[in-house]
């Protein structure tokens, strides 16, 4: 992308390790030193490449109620009895694989729990390719869930989209004033950076 490209060598040097290997290979997953079903099943795997400031899966998991029940169960056998398939599994708690991989099979775009990949506008929710990948989201969420507590979930995040929305016009309409202005002109390289280390706006 564009804009990893454009970013300091140090931002970007996570990145190649994932996006330069194949995402079809078995050791992605299997590891090639260890190859074993048992290890690809835990969560950990995932992190490998799901972690980091550009695509926080890992953080986001890890620390939420679903992350805290794998981290203090994981060496419980019979909370996560790993031995068995996917397809057999019966977790305390679910895991990266128990939900993208539901079912024991090798294609996470399948059944894709990505709340981004829903159709987030307004404009699409109600489109019916929308609303099946939704109802596939509630129909994963349900196996330990009930149905009306997952599409509750589903509403919170989808009014969240709304109000991160908003906030996204009204700060584009600030900086747009600013410029209108004679105030958007780059900021001197000693003054505050951004987050990342770059002297963008003042």
């Amino acid at each position: 992308c564009a804009w990893s490209i454009e970013r300091p060598p140090g931002d970007t040097a996570g990145c190649t390790f994932c996006h330069t290997s194949s995402e079809e290979r078995c050791s992605t997953c299997h590891q090639r030193h260890q190859f074993n079903p048992v290890v690809a099943r835990k969560s950990e795997q995932c992190k490998a490449c799901h972690w980091g400031k550009d695509h926080r899966d890992w953080e986001a998991y890890d620390i939420s109620i679903h992350g805290v029940v794998w981290q203090t169960n994981k060496w419980d056998p019979t909370q996560f009895d790993l031995s068995k398939k996917l397809s057999e599994a019966d977790y305390v708690g679910p895991t990266c694989q128990y939900c993208h991989l539901r079912g024991g099979h090798h294609s996470v775009q399948r059944l894709s729990t990505v709340y981004t990949s829903m159709g987030m506008s307004n404009a699409d929710r109600g489109a019916p390719l929308w609303k099946e990948k939704r109802d596939t989201w509630v129909s994963v969420c349900d196996d330990c869930h009930s149905p009306r507590f997952a599409r509750e979930n589903l509403r919170a995040m989808d009014e969240a989209c709304k109000d991160a929305g908003l906030k996204y016009t009204e700060t584009f309409k600030v900086a747009e004033n600013l410029m209108l202005d004679g105030m958007g002109e780059p900021m001197p390289k000693d003054l505050a950076p951004d987050w990342s280390g770059q002297h963008i706006w003042s």
